[in-house]
């Protein structure tokens, strides 16, 4: 049941509106510790008063932790800068930030003095106590203090509901919490970096400073993540995609990612792998029309729930929208005939290109984008149908998540504030979810309220080589948009009955997918996803036409290959090959002409010889090695 009071909450940035938790944020990952540093219980004061216990370990924890250091921050600014006005500062996935308005050119170079006057405050000890007050009294204390963010905030309040304020020390501030109980738990704390970010994320509202930072319970936390930190950047797909000629992203595009040869390579690779894997599975294919009617996603709910992410234009004098999502589409086409039980579970893929209106402000390479293609499939079934379906579902992802190497964590979201639909429902669609993963015994945790408008959804977030965290499958039950569009099956009984509808990604976003994929291999893709597998480097000019030959034989057999033909020395070409992360280089001279053969230079085992052209091509099929994505 939920609390007839609703408490607002300004210290956090409002999530993503789309129901595919995939694209949600880039900000859904953590950084794990390495098992040795986990910490003793912390007291969390909650809105009410009440004061339970977590451990940093746990999500609970780490938002009240970085939460309280967010307060901490916005206590020291005010402290060292009177004049500063707050906005929000929200405990983000991998720490926290905090909007301000400085009446002075504020720099980095400003940080290490707020730093330390932070440290202060956590050595201060100061206990985090909580109360209420009403809208007018809100706006009555905030107008005195000066804040007017904060006055904009509570003006768009309803009148009668209550807001909890948070007091440490000097310092209050309006926010439901959770806090730790005691500033000094903050033991180690880094400002990061300082950011422009505009007011709501609104182009159009002034530009304020944005402190980036993050807070841990031990010094040894800090030094670990920081180590991660900088090995992140060297892995960041914005970067390393320019440096290997994958993607670029220009001005006359805001959001919208420009494949090169090689990228748009990696991309049909994947998608070819997302084909032949569902084909096996009994998907059938269909595409749905980028731009469709008004109407459409009015009778979906998009209109009402998404209408400021959509693009939109008129056609013959009726609106239409750019899809931002696929599900409408794929209920044209179940409808388009009648269906019988016999057809049912009816599986339907498809690789749609889609087209959100985000923020300036959070678009970030390929993590978020304006346009992307989703893997979306829906699946048609009748309600005895729904665990096998879901189950089927879960060993899918499963596999490959498994194939890239991938760990991953599943978490089970319940039904959201603004949803639609009735009780009864709700319950059959959450319990078919949880009963299905705990069939499998599969672990996971409850996201309460965080499912999509129409149902219940278990989204996988998958652990990375750096032990990052990055939501990307999801799996929706959905009861709503079936009866929204009147679809209907034939029943073994003569009757017509409606069917259940299954939304699923699995890369989610192909594009955020890729984009997780150049961090976690940093670029060096396995041999079956490297755009390039082999690169043939003459030491001359002379040798270019047997290179070319070499190239002919090893393309004949389906191998990836390019000659380097530009006149500059082998030494030089060897050392910009293995800056593309290329998984072979094969350096041809006078010798390798005479005999017929390569010098191998594999990208992980250094020098492995001359050996014959074929000789190589076995070397690629021996095993451990993949060339290709085949499905078995």
């Amino acid at each position: 049941m939920r609390a007839p009071l609703r408490t607002w909450h300004f210290c956090c940035a409002r999530k993503g509106a789309f129901p595919f938790a995939d694209y949600k944020s880039i900000n859904i990952m953590h950084w794990p510790g390495n098992g040795q540093e986990r910490t003793g219980n912390m007291k969390i004061c909650m809105r009410d008063g009440s004061i339970c216990e977590a451990s940093f370990e746990e999500e609970l924890g780490k938002k009240a932790f970085w939460h309280t250091a967010a307060h901490i921050l916005a206590q020291a600014v005010k402290r060292l800068y009177p004049e500063t006005k707050c906005a929000i500062g929200p405990a983000v996935a991998d720490g926290f930030y905090y909007d301000f308005e400085f009446n002075f050119e504020f720099s980095a170079e400003n940080l290490e003095g707020i730093e330390q006057e932070m440290k202060k405050i956590v050595k201060e000890n100061l206990q985090l106590r909580t109360f209420t007050m009403g809208r007018e009294e809100a706006l009555k204390y905030m107008g005195e203090k000066a804040e007017p963010y904060k006055e904009e905030l509570i003006c768009g309040i309803p009148e009668g509901e209550a807001l909890s304020f948070y007091q440490q020390g000097e310092y209050v501030e309006f926010c439901a919490g959770p806090h730790v109980a005691y500033t000094s738990a903050v033991k180690a704390v880094k400002l990061l970096s300082v950011a422009g970010a505009y007011w709501r994320g609104d182009e159009k509202n002034k530009m304020l400073t944005r402190i980036y930072g993050v807070a841990f319970p031990n010094q040894e936390m800090l030094s670990e993540y920081l180590k991660r930190r900088e090995e992140a950047k060297k892995r960041d797909h914005r970067k390393l995609g320019r440096e290997l000629e994958l993607f670029e992203m220009f001005d006359e595009g805001p959001g919208l990612p420009f494949y090169l040869p090689k990228g748009l390579v990696l991309k049909n690779l994947l998608m070819d792998y997302w084909r032949k894997i569902h084909a096996r599975e009994g998907y059938v294919e269909i595409a749905t029309p980028i731009m469709l009617n008004k109407s459409l996603w009015e009778t979906s709910g998009h209109w009402e729930h998404y209408r400021e992410t959509m693009y939109t234009s008129e056609v013959d004098g009726a609106d239409f929208a750019l899809k931002p999502m696929n599900c409408p589409g794929a209920m044209l086409v179940y409808k388009s005939r009648p269906r019988s039980w016999r057809d049912l579970p009816m599986r339907v893929g498809e690789l749609g290109v889609v087209h959100r209106n985000e923020k300036s402000g959070v678009l970030h390479g390929l993590m978020r984008a304006r346009c992307f293609t989703q893997d979306d499939a829906h699946i048609f079934m009748m309600p005895e149908q729904i665990q096998g379906e879901i189950q089927g579902v879960v060993r899918l992802i499963d596999e490959v998540y498994s194939r890239f190497g991938f760990k991953y964590h599943i978490e089970l979201s319940t039904r959201p504030e603004n949803s639609i639909g009735s009780d009864e429902d709700w319950e059959l669609a959450t319990n078919g979810l949880r009963e299905a993963l705990e069939d499998m015994g599969c672990s996971y945790t409850v996201n309460e309220g965080d499912g999509a408008f129409y149902g219940p959804k278990i989204d996988f977030h998958l652990e990375d080589s750096l032990g990052r965290r990055w939501q990307c499958g999801s799996i929706q039950s959905d009861f709503q948009l079936p009866a929204r569009f009147g679809a209907e099956y034939m029943g073994a009984d003569g009757k017509k009955h409606q069917p259940i509808m299954v939304h699923r990604v699995v890369f989610g976003s192909m594009e955020r997918f890729i984009g997780i994929l150049i961090e976690h291999y940093a670029g060096k893709f396995p041999l079956w996803l490297a755009p390039v597998q082999a690169k043939l480097l003459p030491i001359s000019d002379r040798f270019v036409g047997y290179a070319h030959e070499v190239e002919g034989i090893l393309k004949a057999a389906g191998i990836r290959c390019e000659v380097d033909v530009r006149a500059e020395k082998i030494g030089y070409k060897i050392r910009e090959a293995r800056m593309e992360r290329v998984p072979y280089l094969l350096i041809v001279g006078e010798n390798e002409r005479k005999e017929g053969s390569v010098s191998v230079r594999d990208r992980q085992k250094g020098d492995m010889g001359s050996m014959p052209v074929d000789g190589f091509l076995k070397l690629l099929c021996a095993p451990g090695q993949e060339i290709s994505g085949d499905v078995l």
